[in-house]
C-alpha cells in the first residue's frame, strides 16, 4: 500500500517490487530493483526515507525516520543491503553492502558503515557509529563512538553507556533525569502522538489489491 503522507507520496523506479501487504507512508524514495516484502513498514514521518538500489527489506521490518523541532533523523538506507525480517531502522544511516539481521533494532542517529553487519537480536543504541567491515554479535548492545559492546547482563554498565548518547534527547526532545521515568515515558508519548496526529491526513494511494 502506498500512502500520501504530508503532502509527499512515494517515489520508486518501476524496477521496485512493493508487496502487498507492505505500507510505503510519505517521503520514501526507493531505488532500482529493491524489494519490500509482505508486512514490512516504510515511514517518513516528518523527514524522509532514502533505499538504494538492490536492497532487500524483508518480511516485517520497520523503517521509519522522525523530526524534532528543527532536526530530523531521516532513515538513509545505502545499495545492497539486505534488512531481515522484524528488523527496525529508526532514523539511522546504513550505508552500501551492510547486512542488519533477523530481529535487530538500530536507533536513531546511529551510523552503520559499509560491510558492517548488526547480527540477531543485536541494538546499536542512539548515536552509534559501527565501523567499516564490524560485526555486533547477536543479542549485543552497541553504544557509542567509538563503539563498546555489552551483553544482556550488564545492566548498569549498559544504564550508563545510553545516559552518555542522551537517547531521550535524541528520539524525542526532552531532557527528563534517567531516574524519572515515569515522566520521561510520559512526555515521549506525548511527542509521538502529536507527530502522528499528522496521520489524520493519510490519503491512500494504492491499496493493497493495486486499487486506489
Amino acid at each position: 500500500m502506498l500512502i500520501k503522507h504530508r503532502g509527499s507520496a512515494p517515489v520508486m523506479d518501476s524496477s521496485v517490487f512493493i508487496a502487498p501487504t507492505a505500507v510505503v507512508i510519505g517521503k520514501v524514495q526507493i531505488g532500482s530493483r529493491s524489494r519490500v516484502m509482505y508486512g514490512a513498514t516504510l515511514d517518513s514521518e516528518g523527514s524522509r526515507i532514502e533505499v538504494g538500489e538492490c536492497t532487500i527489506v524483508c518480511e516485517n521490518a520497520v523503517l521509519r525516520a522522525t523530526a524534532r523541532g528543527n532536526v530530523e533523523h531521516p532513515v538513509v538506507v545505502g545499495s545492497h543491503v539486505f534488512i531481515a525480517p522484524h528488523a527496525t531502522l529508526l532514523g539511522c544511516k546504513v550505508e552500501d553492502c551492510s547486512y542488519i539481521a533477523t530481529g535487530a533494532t538500530v536507533l536513531q542517529g546511529a551510523t552503520i558503515q559499509s560491510g558492517a553487519a548488526v547480527a540477531v537480536g543485536a541494538l546499536v543504541h542512539a548515536n552509534t557509529v559501527i565501523p567499516r567491515d564490524f560485526l555486533v554479535p547477536p543479542n549485543a548492545i552497541a553504544v557509542g563512538d567509538p563503539v563498546k559492546l555489552y551483553g544482556p547482563g550488564e545492566q548498569e554498565a549498559v544504564a550508563n553507556a545510553i545516559k552518555s548518547v542522551r537517547f531521550a534527547t535524541t528520539a524525542f526532545d526532552i531532557e527528563t533525569e534517567w531516574e524519572d521515568r515515569v515522566s520521561r515515558y510520559r512526555q515521549a508519548t506525548e511527542v509521538r502522538s502529536r507527530e502522528f496526529e499528522a496521520h489524520f491526513g493519510d490519503v491512500v494511494l494504492r491499496d493493497s489489491d493495486g486499487t486506489g
